[in-house]
């Protein structure tokens, strides 16, 4: 896996505001066992990661 294949919870679309924890928070109901991988192992890409940058069509029809 290549550092470019590698995903962030900061560019996912289902990464939002929470106001009344008033942190950000993952808005996918993720299992137990899918939390725990993606907390504890570095190479372990998320299942429900969605590239929430609305720019990047635009940017591959330039």
């Amino acid at each position: 896996m290549s550092k470019e294949s590698r995903t962030s919870c900061e560019t996912c679309t289902y990464y939002i505001y929470d106001e009344e924890y008033e942190c950000y928070l993952c808005d996918k109901n993720m299992d137990e066992d899918d939390y725990i991988r993606l907390m504890t192992n570095q190479h372990y890409q998320c299942p429900y990661y969605r590239n929430g940058d609305d720019y990047l069509v635009v940017r591959k029809q330039l």
